[in-house]
């Protein structure tokens, strides 16, 4: 008897995974269209049982800027990305349709939407009026207005309680994010070695919390912080070129460095009291459309609480 019922919720189990197509990407609605630390949060859930969530995808994208009228979205690889904003529900209607990265829309799947994060991208999205949590694969861009951050499935919606428009707390989860990303495009990131003649890596400590490495190589645009306590994220890259021409084209807005940091280059504007933090964070955003992160003594604060 134990084995018949093991069979029947094995089967119930397989019967709901979504088949991934790797034909093209199309167009409904604007959700496909080809375009651009706070606290950790911890839940007991079981979404991440969800072989679906950790699935290759047909393909890994990013894209490039675009403009939601007169914003314009940078998509870039940011592993410490942490917002909070306005989430919204993909309509029903979509379920079948082809998604960015040419996977198929579920109404019933944990997935989101996402103007900036590459796609698949596994991320935790927490109502911030009841508290509960999902952890959805970010699979589309989206949403394609300036007023809401995210759009979550049907599913994923019902699944924190939403039933309209919602303020919520996005979170990528990094782990999972870097193995979904390696499921997909076959590869291991590989930190880069030393090289002949060039010195060895040189610690600098913000603060007993953030030890940063400079890797080797890395061109930076202004030494770490030495005097203001605070620094403000732009993105994270895997590619050290991708890093250095960011922090080349964002140095008129400060100290622009590019700092090797878990495997990865990431671009800061460092050396930065409260007030220019402030005024950084929100010309960022008013004219690069960036989500950026913000750090204090090298701790992750909420970019709004200063």
């Amino acid at each position: 008897m134990k084995k018949v019922l093991s069979l029947a919720v094995l089967a119930a189990i397989m019967a709901g995974c979504t088949d991934l197509s790797t034909t093209d990407t199309s167009s409904v609605n604007g959700y496909a269209a080809d375009g651009f630390g706070e606290e950790t949060l911890v839940t007991s859930d079981e979404s991440l049982n969800n072989t679906y969530l950790l699935a290759p995808a047909p393909k890994y994208y990013v894209g490039s800027a675009y403009k939601v009228e007169d914003v314009q979205y940078i998509p870039v690889e940011d592993l410490t990305y942490n917002q909070t904003g306005i989430a919204g529900i993909i309509p029903a209607e979509l379920d079948g349709t082809k998604t960015s990265n040419g996977e198929v829309f579920s109404m019933d799947q944990m997935v989101a939407t996402s103007k900036t994060l590459p796609l698949p991208t596994i991320a935790r999205v927490t109502n911030l009026d009841n508290g509960q949590s999902v952890v959805v694969r970010v699979n589309n861009r989206g949403p394609f207005v300036n007023t809401r951050i995210m759009d979550l499935s049907p599913a994923a919606a019902q699944r924190i309680g939403m039933t309209g428009q919602t303020k919520v707390q996005v979170q990528v989860m990094a782990d999972e994010s870097i193995a979904v990303k390696n499921a997909t495009i076959g590869t291991t990131p590989v930190a880069t070695q030393p090289t002949q003649n060039v010195a060895q890596p040189v610690q600098t400590v913000e603060t007993t919390v953030v030890t940063t490495t400079t890797a080797p190589g890395v061109t930076t645009t202004a030494p770490a912080a030495t005097s203001g306590e605070y620094s403000v994220q732009l993105a994270a890259f895997y590619a050290q070129d991708s890093a250095d021409a960011l922090a080349n084209r964002m140095s008129k807005y400060g100290n622009a460095t590019v700092v090797y940091e878990g495997d990865m280059y990431k671009v800061r504007i460092v050396n930065l009291d409260a007030s220019q933090a402030r005024s950084v964070i929100d010309a960022l955003r008013m004219n690069e459309g960036m989500a950026p992160g913000l750090l204090r003594n090298g701790k992750w604060i909420n970019p709004d609480s200063i």
